[in-house]
């Protein structure tokens, strides 16, 4: 399970409530089509937090780079306008941070950081989904 924190290209505020319907659809069909269940979704004005889990196979970097290419392409093609905004240029910034989250204590404190990341300002949760593992329901934190 993976705690990932993806910035918008060059920290702009892009994250419209049209953005945010695309962002939390393309990512339910990239868990559909691939093996990345996202168990919570959260953006700010100029990043996201994704809550993820995976099968092992997959590295963190390529789940980052799953994660990222497909939403920019799809976002840039469902809302055009962001693509102006951006300059034409890239919806994510290079950069991105990812953790490991483990299966005691360190999964409550993940879930309860995502979730405290904007309180009181403008951090909305798109997505929340039960851990596959049967061992993490966010809604109860």
């Amino acid at each position: 399970m993976y705690h990932i924190v993806c910035p918008s290209k060059y920290r702009k505020v892009v994250f419209s409530d049209e953005v945010d319907e695309v962002l939390k659809k393309v990512c339910l069909e990239i868990s559909d089509r691939y093996e990345i269940d996202f168990l919570e979704i959260g953006v700010d004005k100029d990043h996201v937090h994704f809550l993820v889990q995976s099968v092992p196979m997959y590295s963190p970097t390529k789940i980052v780079r799953t994660i990222k290419s497909i939403t920019a392409r799809e976002i840039f093609s469902r809302v055009p306008e962001v693509k102006k905004q951006l300059w034409g240029g890239e919806f994510w910034s290079k950069a991105y941070y990812v953790s490991t989250v483990g299966k005691h204590g360190d999964e409550q404190k993940i879930a309860n950081y995502v979730r405290n990341q904007g309180a009181g300002k403008n951090y909305k949760i798109l997505h929340q989904q039960m851990s596959k593992l049967g061992q993490m329901d966010l809604s109860d934190y």
